[in-house]
């Protein structure tokens, strides 16, 4: 066995990127987690190239796994391995007494049996009930997974919350902010919306028995989340399998698979990625046609689509009868002001930050601090999944259903409309019109992806704000 000798394995995922170095004895020497925000090849570049100072008189077998490492294995000409059987690898080595190993990723959730064989199963096209979703929550309650979980420790309440859907289970969320749940138990309660999906949605009625291990970055890191599986498993604390390093299981499967491989020397590797880091970005997947092929048409669109529009009027002129218009929508708070000539006085569009009463009281005395003397608003509407509670909470006259509302709105400008299409934060609608009047209606129902929530979270992933990562999109080359 040589003494120069190390073991690298890689873990390339959805979110993060890590990386361990063993040596020959099967000890960690070097080990790191980190986020890649989308630059997988930077993020993955930087961490080989501290591996590689590190011990750059060395030499290392390398493997690499997880969904992002196909791109990565050829990025730099080493062994991909597969990350279940990583994983499986690294169970056998670190925790061979396992029965079943949970795993939550970033965007993934494994359940594999070891009574019998190995049966492993997966989440297939939906990311709902996997660290991304835990992110995407927090961020409702405006906090991050850490604060999520520090919310969770002191639960009292748990509510039936939807996980199969980031998005959808915000619909469960925000009526209780509405209603004044207290955080912590609506924090414990997504924790809880994931064990459900996990073992409802990957166990298929298989029980899940004897040494439970849990592996993998969201269960590493939110103890919290651990507790809720331990208690809906009712496991006895003989059975609970929590390894140290239990975010690494798939790196380290992938270094202990690596010996099988033919060894390069630190200088070698390090030598590969830098010329990986300096050469240009090449996509592996053709790309689209641009959305626009210059800013002419870019030009010529938004001349084209501004044709139809509202007047507008100075708020310090109006006078008399004035008409509110408030859309209390999932994850934003529209609100539009009338004068008796149909002419715009004022308008607000925000985020409600999940609760859409404070919102529109916000709205409420920033308008009637600008509204002149001898103005009067004579009545008042609503629309949206706030309409309920508004009205209620503040008296608002008029409720309305949003599709009527949508329709009543398009018909004015366009009074030939035959169809709408909406996007909104987690909901999306085709109208058909008929002489003035809805007359079917088409939505989603049990994803939400590509409203508006799910563009947002993208845009957040990449660093930008909502509008930013639009004006991006205009002006790519090669989607």
């Amino acid at each position: 066995m040589r003494d120069n000798l190390l073991h690298v394995g890689l873990d390339v995922g959805s979110t993060t990127v890590k990386i361990v170095v063993l040596d020959n004895h099967d000890n960690i020497l070097y080990s790191s987690y980190r986020r890649h925000f989308s630059d997988v090849r930077k993020t993955m570049i930087d961490l080989i190239e501290d591996a590689c100072r590190r011990y750059i008189a060395y030499d290392f077998t390398i493997a690499v796994a997880g969904s992002g490492g196909i791109s990565v294995s050829a990025w730099l000409g080493i062994q991909f391995v597969q990350e279940v059987i990583a994983s499986t690898a690294a169970i056998r080595r670190f925790i061979p007494h396992t029965d079943v190993a949970i795993e939550l990723g970033g965007e993934d959730a494994k359940i594999t049996f070891f009574d019998s064989g190995v049966d492993q199963r997966m989440n297939e096209t939906c990311a709902g009930g996997t660290g991304a979703f835990i992110d995407q929550m927090a961020a409702v309650l405006q906090t991050d997974a850490s604060g999520l979980n520090e919310l969770a420790k002191s639960f009292t309440t748990l509510y039936p919350i939807a996980a199969r859907c980031g998005v959808f289970a915000k619909t469960d969320v925000m009526p209780l902010l509405n209603e004044g749940a207290p955080k912590n138990d609506i924090a414990a309660s997504i924790l809880q919306a994931v064990v459900d999906q996990t073992v409802g949605g990957l166990a298929c009625g298989r029980s899940i028995r004897g040494n439970v291990a849990f592996l993998g970055g969201p269960l590493n890191f939110l103890p919290e989340l651990r507790r809720r599986f331990i208690e809906t498993l009712k496991l006895k604390p003989e059975n609970i399998v929590f390894p140290e390093n239990a975010q690494y299981f798939v790196a380290l499967g992938a270094s202990l698979l690596s010996r099988d491989f033919p060894a390069i020397c630190a200088k070698d590797l390090a030598s590969k990625v830098d010329e990986l880091r300096n050469a240009p970005y090449q996509a592996e997947i053709a790309p689209l046609p641009p959305l626009f092929a210059n800013q002419g048409e870019i030009d010529a669109f938004t001349e084209r689509h501004s044709l139809t529009h509202a007047e507008f009027a100075d708020i310090n002129e109006a006078y008399g009868n004035l008409y509110l218009g408030i859309d209390a929508g999932s994850t934003t708070t529209k609100a539009i002001l009338l004068d008796g000539d149909n002419r715009v006085v004022y308008t607000w569009y925000g985020s409600n930050k999940g609760t859409p009463l404070l919102s529109v009281i916000e709205i409420l005395k920033d308008l009637y601090s600008k509204l002149p003397y001898g103005a009067v608003i004579r009545n008042s509407a609503v629309t949206g999944y706030g309409e309920a509670l508004l009205q209620a909470a503040l008296g608002v006259d008029e409720g309305e259903v949003e599709t009527l509302a949508h329709c009543k709105a398009a018909t004015y400008f366009v009074p030939e409309v035959s169809f709408i299409l909406d996007i909104g934060g987690q909901d999306m609608k085709c109208l058909y019109v008929k002489n003035g009047m809805v007359d079917k209606i088409i939505l989603n129902e049990a994803c939400s992806s590509g409203c508006g929530s799910f563009v947002e979270t993208f845009a957040k992933s990449l660093g930008m704000e909502i509008k930013e990562f639009a004006e991006e999109a205009l002006k790519a080359k090669n989607p």
